[in-house]
């Protein structure tokens, strides 16, 4: 195959420290490769005055599975994909369908997403699904916070069947980390009605373990298997008032393990109950304990206004948002592994809570000191649709923007937020660290997130506009692993992306203990369950 040579353009690559440097970039077979010394064959593009960036990474989105078609047909105008970009009240095609998904995240300069909440059950759903999405390399965190085999062996204490049960479990799903989402929570909520986990040490019904002890348990064995990601963590209380002080205790539960925490923002709230009343941000206790504690990560999960869709694996946070909404509700259990809750939500930027949540966010990304901590997310679609991620980089990068949108926001927001306060503007590396370079090295992609010799040929150019969003919300050139499917501006032949997994050695003399666990309390067979075959050629296991 020829060589693609890439000539002149400004490379942002903060992995490797180049920060605005002029400079070719070689490809060859896929990989980013060193300057040949005789090329004969070389298919040579001119990107000169134009910025060079490795392609985009989403650690936390929801785009395939059985949740998200569920969305699609509660909602189907929102597969109707508008400019998603100005924060008004328009569609922004908060549940797209797989192809438009894929399309679209290419239209952003985005070539790799991770869907963060399956159910084991779900595997074989999704393989199939990332089949059929074009252009990115796809993955999955696997739900367990509250799977009933993981709480019964946390409450024996066996450490060591825990991590075996891990250990089959991803490899089963073919997923590539752990996922908690309010664990010992949703375990309550379906014993007994209108349940949840309010207090890290509450004991979950049905079991003598505390939601402490699964974040704890889970965290060690997940650091012991080796995983490149060890687990992401959607703690308890989400989107309650007052819910910080449970945020920090969860963080203060790791001690010293390494772990992420996800969509931050709405675990940030200082209040009490269930009233807006006191409402106010707590980001400062947070984001100083993660400034102290480089083990942790954090992504932000930034709410932008307008029409969206909340979904989630926290059945109590569904029916909870349904009582606020008003609207239309679904919620589901799986086997004994998760719940479900999906419903339509629209932040008002006059709305005070809404106004609140989006403030939050920005001091996140704002405050945290170091960029390779935190990294930018909508939570698509639950903050927003990640078409939306162009506005939150202009409005990162550009103070102005950023103090002019506040004006337009409920004004109680100015005494429970120092959003106002904050000057600071991303410079286009710290962007790259956010959008690429942080979240490869937070999932432990050795090949992503940077162009130096070996990466995976996952490249973007944009055209420099004094307009942040406008530059980022369309790329001049995106390369998939060594193909071109963006050129102008314009889509080209679309790549087929790959799906990333992790594959670990347990102790296989409890796989015969987990099996019969699982024939004796599930409705289908253990041969049935998880992905089996389906997506296998496709699946590159990450070490």
């Amino acid at each position: 195959m020829p060589f693609l040579k890439l000539s002149g353009g400004t490379i942002y690559d903060p992995a490797q420290g180049v920060d605005g440097v002029v400079a070719d970039l070689w490809i060859e077979n896929g990989k980013v490769v060193s300057a040949p010394e005789t090329p004969t064959d070389v298919v040579t593009i001119d990107v000169s005055g134009r910025v060079v960036m490795a392609g985009a990474v989403d650690m936390h989105c929801h785009i395939a599975g059985p949740k998200v078609n569920t969305a699609r047909k509660m909602q189907p105008e929102q597969g109707r994909v508008g400019n998603g970009l100005t924060g008004r009240d328009s569609p922004m095609g908060s549940v797209p369908d797989i192809l438009t998904a894929g399309y679209r995240y290419t239209g952003l300069g985005y070539t790799t997403c991770f869907d963060a909440a399956v159910t084991p059950m779900g595997a074989r759903h999704i393989h199939h699904e990332f089949e059929l999405i074009p252009n990115i390399d796809t993955g999955f965190f696997v739900l367990v916070g509250n799977n009933q085999l993981a709480l019964q062996l946390i409450a024996e204490n066996d450490l060591v069947g825990l991590q075996s049960f891990l250990g089959w479990l991803i490899n089963r799903a073919g997923a590539f980390a752990p996922k908690l989402v309010n664990p010992g929570g949703v375990e309550m909520w379906k014993q007994r009605a209108a349940g949840n986990a309010r207090d890290l040490d509450e004991l979950i019904d049905g079991f003598s373990v505390t939601p402490r002890q699964v974040v704890q348990g889970i965290a060690r064995a997940a650091n012991e298997l080796g995983l490149p990601h060890p687990v992401h963590i959607h703690g308890n209380n989400l989107g309650i008032p007052g819910n910080w002080s449970t945020t920090l205790e969860t963080m203060r539960s790791l001690d010293g393990l390494k772990a992420h925490m996800t969509h931050v923002q709405f675990h940030s709230y200082g209040g009490s109950g269930d009233s807006d009343m006191g409402m106010e941000s707590k980001v400062g206790p947070l984001v100083d304990y993660v400034n102290e504690h480089p083990e942790l990560t954090v992504d932000v999960g930034q709410v932008m206004f307008g029409e969206t869709t909340s979904m989630t694996a926290d059945g109590p946070l569904g029916y909870f948002l349904q009582k606020i909404n008003g609207d239309k509700w679904y919620s589901c259990d799986t086997e004994l592994e998760s719940g479900c809750g999906i419903s339509p939500i629209h932040y008002r930027n006059r709305n005070f809570v809404n106004s609140l949540q989006w403030a939050i966010g920005l001091e996140w990304y704002l405050r945290v000191k170091d960029p390779w901590q935190v990294v930018m997310s909508s939570d698509h679609p639950n903050g927003g649709s990640f078409l939306a991620y162009p506005q939150i980089i202009r409005l990162l990068m550009d103070a102005s923007f950023r103090r002019e949108t506040l004006k337009r926001v409920h004004p109680r927001v100015l005494q429970a937020s120092c959003l106002r306060d904050l000057d600071r503007e991303y410079t286009l590396s710290e962007i790259a660290i956010i959008t690429r370079a942080g979240p490869a090295r937070i999932l432990g992609l050795p090949n992503k997130g940077h162009l130096g010799i070996g990466a995976d040929a996952d490249v973007v150019v944009y055209t420099p506009s004094e307009n942040y969003e406008t530059m980022f919300s369309w790329p001049w050139l995106v390369v998939k692993a060594g193909q071109i499917v963006v050129r102008d501006g314009e889509l080209q032949t679309p790549a087929t992306g790959k799906t990333l997994g992790v594959h670990r050695e347990f102790d296989l003399g409890r796989e015969k203990q987990i099996e019969d666990w699982f024939e004796r309390h599930y409705s289908i067979s253990v041969r049935n369950y998880g992905h089996g075959r389906v997506g296998a050629e496709r699946i590159e296991l990450v070490r």
